[in-house]
């Protein structure tokens, strides 16, 4: 259909159709989970992380890759990695020109994020 450009989420009383470039984060707020997107619009579905990891690996196969989990709390897009604050728990995923996102993660996570991009 799409080949994986957009990641569809139906629930009884909502539809998202979400551009999967779009999306910076997903963020857990218990049986919630927050969408961030490039242009700073939110929105939320009654699902938890984990739930949402699942949708995200069946519906958009390789296309997944591009998201991982850092942390208990947060689905990153890892194409808007911008910086890793070990020391200060903070990450920061920009796309250099329209948006930057702060957030706060365990060392531990932050640690396994980086190295991913160092292979250390």
């Amino acid at each position: 259909m799409d080949n994986g450009k957009y990641l569809y989420l139906n629930s009884r009383d909502e539809f998202y159709r979400i551009e999967v470039s779009k999306i910076v984060y997903f963020e857990a707020d218990g049986n919630y989970t927050h969408i961030m997107l490039t242009n700073r619009m939110r929105g939320t579905v009654c699902m938890n992380l984990s739930k949402m990891q699942e949708i995200l690996n069946s519906t958009l196969s390789d296309r997944a890759s591009r998201f991982a989990r850092v942390g208990k709390s947060h689905i990153i897009n890892l194409n808007y990695v911008y910086h890793i604050a070990i020391l200060r728990q903070k990450l920061e995923l920009s796309d250099g020109e329209n948006f930057n996102y702060s957030l706060s993660i365990s060392k531990e996570a932050l640690k396994g994020l980086k190295g991913m991009y160092t292979g250390i």
